[in-house]
C-alpha cells in the first residue's frame, strides 16, 4: 500500500518540474523576442546618412531590404518604407539636416510621394500620402514652417526598380 500512497506525491513533483521548465523556456523566449524587436536595430534597418557638413555624394538608391531606411542621393533625401507602413526610419532628422536648414532659411522644400504597383491603387495613393505627411511632420517638428513645404501628388513608380524602391518619399530643396 505504501507504493500507492507515494504515487500522488510523485505526480505532483513531476507536474511542478514540468511547469517550471515550461515557465523558464517561455521566459527565455520572451526575453529573446523583446530584445530582437527593440534593443538594437538590425543592419538592414540602419539608416544610411551622408554627413551634413559636406555636400552629399551620390549614394546607392536601392533600399536595403524591405525595412524602413533613409538615404541621401545628390542632395535629395529618400525615405524608403516597409510594405504597408508609414513609419520613418531611424536617422530621419540627421538625413534631413540640410533640408531643415534650407527650409528655416525660407527655401521651398518639395516632398514627393511614390508607391509600388501592387494592391489597390486607391489604398496605395492614401498610404503614399500618409508617408509624405509623416515626412512633413518631421520637418515641421524640426522647426521648418509649413508654408515652405510643398506636397506633390503621389506618383506610381513603373520603372525598372523593385517594389521596395518604389515605396518612397523624396525631399528636395527647390531651386
Amino acid at each position: 500500500m505504501s507504493s500507492q500512497d507515494d504515487e500522488p506525491e510523485y505526480r505532483v513533483v513531476a507536474l511542478m518540474l514540468i511547469s517550471l521548465v515550461v515557465l523558464v523556456v517561455g521566459f527565455v523566449l520572451g526575453i529573446g523576442i523583446h530584445k530582437s524587436r527593440g534593443a538594437a536595430p538590425s543592419a538592414a534597418s540602419t539608416a544610411i546618412v551622408a554627413p551634413a557638413a559636406a555636400p552629399a555624394p551620390a549614394m546607392p538608391t536601392a533600399p536595403i531590404g524591405d525595412d524602413a531606411s533613409v538615404m541621401v542621393d545628390n542632395g535629395v533625401v529618400k525615405f524608403y518604407f516597409a510594405s504597408g507602413k508609414a513609419d520613418l526610419a531611424s536617422g530621419a532628422l540627421d538625413a534631413l539636416s540640410e533640408a531643415i536648414a534650407a527650409g528655416k532659411a525660407g527655401k521651398k522644400l518639395v516632398i514627393s510621394g511614390f508607391h509600388d504597383a501592387t494592391g489597390s491603387a486607391a489604398a496605395n495613393a492614401e498610404l503614399a500620402k500618409q508617408r509624405a505627411l509623416a515626412v512633413r511632420g518631421a520637418l515641421v517638428g524640426a522647426g521648418v514652417a509649413e508654408s515652405t513645404v510643398e506636397l506633390k501628388k503621389p506618383e506610381q513608380t513603373l520603372a525598372t526598380g523593385n517594389n521596395a524602391e518604389a515605396r518612397r518619399v523624396e525631399v528636395a530643396i527647390a531651386p
